[in-house]
């Protein structure tokens, strides 16, 4: 629950395609094995090999983390949009505030404990559908006065259609969420407008400034601690509070199986870098086991939001957050454009958000 790479546990994709580029990558499969397949009975013209390469460009280049068609995703959302959108899908959603047993997180022992039983509760999560679809979301609110105060919610989605009766199954879920600490139902607050907003942060009605970061890159040895590390260690002055969220879409035994044999699949056919390839094979064959032991893979997305009374406030405490993530090895996407939208993710109303609505 605290550490995105608990050991066991491998995304199955870390970053969905935008519409466009679905459109995009089928339209060029579509073209690539035709032009394989004409070639095969007469050499095809050039410019149909170029078209291919631009196709390919397209989206796959850019000066970025994210592909062309990525960025012209986001500025027609950034000139569409001028208020807060709509990113919730119809479905059944339950929020619960959670309060782990006193001295959870600071005992290593218990903290293990604490995400093998969450990891458990992820797995049980899985398996209540046939198809990929419920999502676990949580958050961590650490409030920055006198002395750091923290608070962290649990919410559960459910999307119409995908189960008959999902009432029944929320409610199987919080029994197992219960064994992790003191679960609480509430019914979050709703979401502030955007008033104001620049590239890099967003002002809402409420007076606050909100940057928000999608964490891209972390490395496997955080033990656990990642939410210590960004949002309650004092390595700064700043007086910025702080959010970090991270949204678990679990998939089913089948599923996660046949995720990691194709995974072991494209990993062999695409790297020609021995080392990698050495690397993941050791990866691989972790994953087996924990396939093996029954635990399941979970697609993850992770957000960072930074919050503060002025756009130079918070432009500090984007700062010195992205140097506290640099300390421990964290990549952070700020997310340029889309801060109108990326608030929203680190609050329990990013729970229902339909994959790759932020980019």
């Amino acid at each position: 629950m605290y550490s995105l790479t608990p050991g066991y546990r491998v995304p199955a994709i870390q970053r969905g395609l935008s519409p466009t580029e679905i459109v995009l990558t089928k339209v060029n499969a579509g073209a690539g094995s035709a032009i394989l397949a004409s070639a095969m009975v007469s050499p095809p013209p050039v410019w149909a090999f170029g078209a291919v390469a631009a196709g390919a460009s397209l989206l796959n280049l850019a000066a970025g983390r994210r592909s062309i068609a990525r960025w012209a995703t986001v500025g027609l959302r950034h000139w569409r949009e001028r208020t807060t959108p709509k990113l919730t899908s119809e479905g059944t959603t339950r929020t619960w505030e959670l309060y782990p047993y006193h001295g959870t997180m600071q005992d290593p022992h218990q903290r293990i404990a604490f995400h093998e039983g969450f990891a458990k509760a992820l797995t049980f999560t899985a398996n209540q559908a046939r198809h990929a679809g419920i999502q676990v979301h949580v958050t961590h609110h650490a409030t920055v006065g006198d002395y750091t105060t923290h608070a962290q919610t649990i919410s559960v989605h459910i999307p119409k259609g995908l189960i008959g009766s999902p009432d029944r199954v929320i409610n199987t879920i919080e029994g197992e969420f219960a064994a992790l600490g003191m679960l609480t139902p509430i019914t979050p607050d709703p979401v502030p407008a955007v008033a104001d907003r620049a590239s890099g942060w967003a002002e809402l009605e409420d007076g606050r400034y909100a940057a928000t970061a999608r964490i891209t890159g972390w490395p496997g040895e955080t033990g656990g601690d990642l939410m210590p590390q960004l949002l309650l260690r004092k390595d700064d002055d700043s007086t910025a509070d702080r959010s970090l969220a991270v949204l678990y879409r679990p998939l089913p035994v089948g599923q996660s199986r046949r995720s990691a044999k194709w995974q072991n699949a494209a990993s062999s056919a695409f790297v020609t870098d021995k080392v990698q390839q050495d690397a993941n094979e050791i990866r691989g064959g972790t994953t087996h086991e924990a396939l093996v032991a029954g635990a399941c893979l979970v697609d993850i997305d992770a957000y960072l939001t930074v919050w503060a009374d002025s756009p130079e406030t918070v432009t500090g405490a984007r700062w010195d957050a992205s140097l506290v993530a640099d300390r421990h090895r964290i990549s952070l996407d700020w997310l340029t454009g889309q801060q109108h939208r990326a608030h929203i993710m680190t609050t329990p109303h990013g729970a229902p958000t339909r994959k790759g609505a932020v980019l």
